[in-house]
């Protein structure tokens, strides 16, 4: 019955990633604002959803970053991104650049001010976006990179990758990690979502200043201390 229920969870999630696309179409064509009010209507429909179809209550700790800083993510499944982009104000994701031709995703996440990236080409786009948001004509706002550099199974052990270091160097902004434990309840690949407290929490700020090997070894020890904690509290046990 369980996975029954999270099938239709699923269906109608992506039926309605179409039908708001193309109802705010018109508005986010010539305002990011439209963008940016179709991807929240979206995020607030997806956690409602979630929580009467499959039993998955969404839960964010700690403080909410304001302004522009840089957040580290763990990255366990599509639910991360959306409790994330919930609830701070103006937020943009690094992005592979194939993405830009996906359906829907792809056009909104450009007028919202998503960074689409080469791979080992990121410095570049980084400094235009930069340069774009100190003329004017770039989107001022929270940027989120996943420091694992793709989605990571809850227990698995994946290197953190160089990226978030670089943009930490390069933006000079203050860094806000960021756990989770949503993967117990919303796996990365399958149908199948499972009763309980998906939760993303916000963890203390590192300010600018360190090394990037400084930097990757802190950003490492605070992400995955919280994640562990956070998948005990869910019941999940990795297995040696």
């Amino acid at each position: 019955m369980q996975w029954l229920r999270s099938l239709i969870f699923v269906i109608q999630m992506y039926v309605m990633m179409l039908l708001m696309g193309i109802a705010y179409f018109p508005w986010a064509l010539f305002s990011s604002k439209g963008a940016r009010a179709a991807c929240k209507a979206y995020c607030r429909w997806v956690v409602w959803t979630a929580g009467w179809m499959v039993g998955i209550k969404c839960e964010v700790r700690g403080p909410i970053p304001q302004g522009e800083v840089l957040i580290a993510s763990k990255h366990q499944s599509f639910l991360d991104i959306i409790m994330i982009f919930n609830v701070i104000d103006a937020g943009k994701f690094i992005m592979k650049r194939e993405l830009m031709w996906a359906p829907i995703l792809g056009q909104y996440g450009l007028r919202i001010g998503c960074i689409p990236v080469d791979r080992g080409k990121r410095g570049k786009a980084i400094t235009k976006m930069k340069e774009d948001v100190a003329n004017g004509t770039g989107h001022p706002g929270q940027l989120i990179i996943y420091a694992q550099g793709t989605r990571v199974a809850p227990g698995a052990k994946v290197p953190y990758k160089i990226g978030p270091a670089v943009l930490y160097e390069q933006l000079g902004q203050t860094c806000c990690p960021a756990a989770t434990n949503v993967g117990v309840f919303w796996p990365r690949k399958g149908i199948m979502r499972t009763p309980g407290t998906a939760v993303v929490e916000f963890l203390p700020v590192i300010e600018p200043g360190l090394t990037k090997d400084e930097f990757i070894k802190r950003l490492e020890t605070d992400v995955e201390t919280a994640s562990d904690k956070l998948l005990e509290e869910a019941g999940f046990h990795a297995q040696n």
